[in-house]
């Protein structure tokens, strides 16, 4: 039986990528948009794993660990805005976000 190569994670990585990219370019609510965010960085995050395996060397795992650190202090800033957000407004929706217009 085969073995997972570095290859394998890259595609699932590209393909994580990829759907977080669409998400954030194709969603209108803000919250999915966080989430395709969090989806692209946790792909970036598989790849840096793969790429520390593949090289036995743990440092990619050990700044995987603290771009997740990062990343949950990311989302609690980012959950508090949108529920700021929808207390002012009544919505999530970017485009009824037009404080910045004219």
């Amino acid at each position: 039986m085969d073995t997972i190569g570095v290859q394998d994670f890259l595609v699932v990585a590209v393909l994580l990528f990829s759907v977080g990219f669409l998400g954030v370019v194709l969603r209108r609510n803000l919250l999915l948009v966080l989430m395709s965010l969090e989806l692209m960085l946790n792909a970036i995050n598989v790849a840096l794993v793969a790429f520390s395996r593949h090289s036995a060397n743990m440092d990619g795992s050990l700044f995987v660990f603290f771009i997740m650190t990062v990343a949950a202090a990311e989302v609690t800033v980012g959950l508090a805005l949108l529920v700021a957000l929808y207390k002012k407004r009544q919505s999530v929706f970017s485009e009824h976000m037009t404080l910045l217009k004219n």
